[in-house]
């Protein structure tokens, strides 16, 4: 796809919030565009010099002082203040508050590529001060807003595929794998084995292939320490990391009667589907893969979960199965009602568990190509 400036379905949320004396703070993984959108935001609300990059260490000395009035001097009279991969900052948490308890008519937005890093230094500093946003790679939803339909039916394959990174959406098959390999290198050992409580960067390349061949099956922790000759404790850790690293994402089961359900299992998806195609290097089409059930669902659950976003819904999000083996593939509990979800990439019907509709206001629906852009767009 042709490079071109696409809007990001959470700008409006983020620009609702300017100015109203709260620290912004945008969360996403490594080249999905926080750079890109805060200096959008400086072009509209500010200045190009008033953008700082915290990975710089000249920068990250300076902004390190716990002292507003040469923290002031340093970063200049602008309205609207970038500081980029803040996380590299020691105390950020106390140097923001400190701006904005000093200066509270000055905006600031911070990014960071990794919110375990990030979140555990301004949780307790920026109580009721910050405001989060996670900017994800490409939606469904922003490529539909700025190409027509055709394009992005054509495109399809590549996306399950390649994924929706902004380069490599743009980038032929080629280029997208060396891209992506790059991308997964790099997203691995920069942003997750620096990370002080890992230890082992083996373990934890294995614990991800691992969970790419298993994508849309229940994951068994257990079996993944056996797996991978480690304890409990340190792949259920692990786990927590991955998805705070914006790797992974898990879904609990659903379950309102624990006799004839399962609660304790939980599936794990990818994020975006190029990394976890690169984790296995799996880049045939999709006419000879026997995993295209499951790219389907991984890549219609994360694209709804970005329009989930992108659109403030409020719900809880499940899986349900059965002790019978009856399941549903995605659920979704709002206050009056459960939706559920199944996911055929070919032609099919969906089953509707009347264990899973003696619930309350219970549906369930079948999403496949037929039908997907409605539901995901």
């Amino acid at each position: 796809m042709e490079n071109k400036q696409i809007k990001r379905d959470i700008e409006k949320n983020i620009r609702d919030w300017l100015f109203k004396g709260k620290i912004i703070i945008l969360y996403g993984a490594r080249q999905v565009g926080k750079t890109t959108l805060a200096k959008k935001l400086l072009r509209e609300h500010g200045r190009p010099t008033d953008y700082f990059n915290c990975e710089i260490s000249s920068i990250r000395s300076a902004l390190e002082k716990e002292d507003p009035t040469a923290l002031k001097k340093f970063l200049g009279d602008g309205r609207l203040i970038v500081l980029d991969e803040a996380q590299k900052v020691s105390n950020i948490g106390l140097i923001l508050k400190l701006l904005l308890d000093t200066y509270p008519n000055i905006q600031i937005v911070a990014t960071g590529s990794s919110s375990f890093d990030l979140a555990n230094q301004v949780n307790e500093p920026l109580t009721g001060r910050a405001l989060e946003f996670t900017l994800y790679p490409f939606s469904l939803r922003e490529l539909k807003n700025f190409y027509k339909n055709y394009e992005l039916e054509g495109q399809l394959e590549n996306l399950l595929i390649y994924g929706l990174y902004p380069e490599i959406v743009k980038s032929d098959s080629t280029n997208a794998r060396q891209l992506l390999d790059n991308l997964s290198n790099k997203y691995l050992y920069q942003d997750i084995l620096i990370f002080n409580r890992i230890k082992k960067s083996g373990l934890i390349v294995k614990l991800l292939q691992l969970l790419a061949l298993q994508i849309g099956n229940e994951v068994s922790i257990n079996e993944l320490a056996v797996n991978l000759q480690c304890s409990r404790d340190t792949v259920v850790n692990y786990l927590d990391i991955l998805e705070k690293a914006f790797i992974i994402f898990r879904l609990r089961a659903y379950s309102r009667n624990q006799r004839k359900e399962i609660v304790k299992k939980q599936k794990i998806y990818f994020v975006d589907l190029g990394i976890r195609n690169s984790l296995i290097s799996r880049y045939n089409e999709l006419a000879v893969r026997d995993d295209v059930g499951a790219l389907w669902e991984n890549f219609c659950i994360i694209e709804r979960l970005k329009k989930i976003q992108a659109d403030n819904l409020y719900c809880q999000k499940y899986f349900w199965r059965a002790i019978s083996q009856k399941k549903v593939d995605y659920v979704e509990e709002y206050n009056d009602r459960l939706d559920g979800y199944e996911f055929k990439w070919g032609k099919g019907k969906a089953s509707a568990p009347k264990e899973f509709l003696a619930y309350k206001n219970s549906r369930v629906n079948l999403i496949n190509r037929d039908n997907y852009q409605e539901f995901l767009t």
